[in-house]
């Protein structure tokens, strides 16, 4: 009875995976998977320059020509 009942089983696992995605359908799904991949790289890639350019146009403002040298007197011995 233990072996009906396990090929039993088998046979239907294997059914259930035999009713899996064709071709096409496994083509669709694989192009939505890189176009949200893609969106999510190039949001990222977006984000990522905002940051660099508001970096960038805080950083001169952060060194502006204040960090002189204190100490200009020149020492002739």
């Amino acid at each position: 009875m233990k072996k009906v009942l396990s090929l039993v089983l088998i046979a239907g696992a294997m059914s259930i995976v035999a009713c899996g995605p064709n071709a096409e359908e496994k083509a669709k799904q694989e192009a939505e998977a890189k176009a949200k991949m893609d969106s999510l790289f190039n949001a990222a890639s977006q984000s990522m320059t905002e940051a660099k350019d508001s970096t960038a146009a805080a950083a001169p403002e952060a060194t502006t020509p204040a960090a002189e040298p204190a100490h200009t007197e020149e020492h002739h011995h």
